[in-house]
């Protein structure tokens, strides 16, 4: 009899492993396309910024592409855009975020409508609301100015003064995606128990009292999720930048991947895929520590 009792116990074990590493085989499928649509194409980026090459040819030349791209004389503006732009949008975001999603919980009138006005430009194409502004923009007959005419004020030159331009196309962003970050942020404040705020009632305090010392606080995940989305959306923006301004007048809107993009035009594949793999690390290098201090565990 005591022969076979390792035998049952081996048997046994076998069946816990097996057991154990059924549930990763749901992940499979999801693995490999993350595998084939991300980590393949990113180890391939490495390797063609790298390259000289062309639909039909490659040709290594190792850091090249790099040393041309740092030299590259409008880059440093376009890197400086890109952190205006990025840290401007993600600010304009969070602050009126959460103000859109206080009001849009308090007890008013057609609370449901407003709160679909809001998101409403969520759905729309980032490209159609580029050209929509870009006529709306214009300082001679564009609406925008028309308005602030009628009511005796010059308007500026949105979209053609160097100063002004990238900080406009900012402004565009921020009225764009501030109805996802709103609705982000409604959630969170939903997830707050209602007996914090009864007792800070009971304990006389105000409702800008209740704001900082409840809302803020424990509204911290949704304004991370907000900060972090926002920030990397605005760290790699083209679209919009493209369509309402095509990084003019001159150089004064480029971001990176403007300058990128016009390096793909002018053929220079290998230039513009390092100019990618700059981006990824920008990004990374900017984004991480922040989420990293964001979503750090309170202690």
């Amino acid at each position: 009899m005591n022969r076979h009792k390792p035998d049952v116990r081996i048997r046994k074990t076998k069946s816990v492993s097996i057991q154990s590493y059924y549930p990763m085989w749901f992940f499979l499928p999801a693995g490999m396309i993350y595998g084939l649509m991300f980590l393949v194409p990113t180890v391939a980026s490495f390797y063609f910024s790298m390259t000289h090459w062309t639909l039909f040819d490659q040709r290594f030349i190792g850091l090249d592409n790099y040393r041309e791209f740092f030299n590259e004389p409008f880059l440093l503006k376009g890197l400086i855009n890109t952190f205006l732009f990025g840290f401007t949008t993600s600010a304009g975001k969070v602050v009126l975020g959460m103000a859109l999603a206080v009001l849009l919980t308090s007890n008013i009138y057609f609370r449901g409508l407003l709160r679909s006005m809001v998101f409403f430009p969520v759905l729309v194409s980032t490209i159609g609301i580029g050209i929509t502004f870009t006529m709306l923009m214009d300082p001679n007959s564009g609406l925008i100015n028309q308005a602030l005419a009628a009511i005796g004020v010059d308007g500026p030159r949105w979209l053609i003064d160097p100063d002004l331009a990238i900080f406009s196309v900012a402004l565009v962003e921020i009225w764009r995606g501030v109805g996802l970050a709103t609705l982000i942020m409604i959630a969170g404040l939903a997830a707050i128990p209602t007996d914090f705020y009864e007792a800070a009632r009971l304990d006389g305090a105000t409702a800008w009292q209740q704001f900082w010392r409840i809302t803020l606080p424990l509204s911290r995940p949704a304004i991370a999720t907000v900060t972090t989305l926002s920030l990397i959306d605005g760290l790699r923006t083209f679209d919009l930048v493209w369509a309402m301004t095509r990084g003019g007048p001159g150089f004064a809107s480029d971001v990176l991947a403007s300058v990128i993009y016009k390096q793909y035009q002018a053929g220079f594949y290998g230039l513009s895929t390092a100019g990618n793999v700059i981006l990824f690390v920008v990004i990374a290098v900017v984004a991480l520590p922040i989420v990293a201090y964001l979503n750090r565990e309170e202690r």
